[in-house]
């Protein structure tokens, strides 16, 4: 599963070059992407089997030598210690919570881990962050954040994904679109 693959290629071309931390490894998928186009990337997931898949995926992919893994909590400060600086942040929050009373919202985020604390502690660290949000969330709630990028990612018609990106990440300020025809 994981975000489709034409939205991780465009997310990674931003990171060209680049010492990029990601946070919420899951299985791999995006951090398979960034390691195509960064110099190097660090990757930090909370549970060790579900990093055991990432591993065997970056393994298969061939770019084991572009990637460090991690294990532990972005939140805590114990992880955050371990972490060399950084040129940039890719964050992609597991935002798959769902049920009849869920309600997605960036403020007092329900991710896991939450998106709104996650961010802000990551802009602590470089101005240069990417963070990927489900698209059902109020624009609205982005106000107050750092002068940013919003990018709305559609496949088709349909709007899948909001990428938010801070500091020199950002290639036009304000809403911008990339879209996959199918």
């Amino acid at each position: 599963m994981g975000i489709d693959q034409r939205f991780t290629r465009h997310f990674a071309e931003r990171f060209s070059g680049l010492n990029v931390l990601e946070t919420c490894t899951g299985a791999g998928f995006s951090t398979i992407s960034l390691a195509r186009t960064a110099k190097h990337v660090i990757t930090v997931e909370i549970d060790e089997s579900i990093q055991k898949k990432a591993i065997s995926n970056i393994r298969k992919a061939g770019l084991s030598e572009k990637v460090s893994f991690l294990l532990g909590s972005i939140l805590e400060t114990e992880t955050i210690k371990k972490i060399p600086k950084v040129d940039a942040v890719f964050i992609d929050p597991d935002w798959a919570v769902t049920g009849p009373d869920h309600i997605y919202r960036f403020q007092k985020s329900n991710t896991q881990p939450p998106a709104d604390l996650v961010l802000r502690n990551m802009l602590n660290m470089t101005d240069n962050v990417a963070i990927v949000l489900p698209p059902f969330i109020s624009v609205e709630e982005f106000e107050g954040l750092p002068e940013h990028e919003r990018e709305k990612l559609c496949l088709g018609e349909s709007h899948e994904l909001f990428c938010l990106y801070f500091g020199d990440l950002i290639k036009s300020l304000g809403e911008t679109e990339f879209r996959v025809t199918e």
